[in-house]
């Protein structure tokens, strides 16, 4: 299983690469906070909603779907649900919103 740091990923989208953020945690904290652009399908969702995420990746021409969580294990989890599922450019982000939080952008709220 393929991970990016915060870095990685604050680079990528500071270059415009073409990115689809996938937030698979609940829906209260997604609204407590979240990646700008980002999409919510909770991990207990992703399995019966994977072909939502292929027509988002081919609408927007995705280079890499990025799956994140609070601290890093849900994403995991839904990165190979993805990957299962057939789509081989699929990571997650290593340490979720909370790495990003302290490491990339502090007014992102720590919870």
């Amino acid at each position: 299983m393929l991970e990016i740091s915060v870095q990685q990923l604050d680079e990528f989208l500071k270059n415009d690469q073409k990115i689809v953020l996938l937030d698979v945690r609940q829906e209260w904290e997604h609204q407590l906070t979240h990646l700008s652009n980002s999409i919510l399908i909770s991990l207990g969702e992703l399995g019966s909603r994977v072909d939502e995420v292929i027509e988002i990746s081919q609408a927007t021409a995705a280079e890499l779907i990025v799956v994140y969580c609070h601290h890093g294990v849900r994403s995991l989890r839904g990165a190979a649900i993805l990957q299962k599922s057939g789509l081989r450019n699929v990571v997650s982000l290593a340490g979720g919103i909370d790495a990003w939080s302290r490491e990339i952008d502090p007014q992102i709220p720590i919870y």
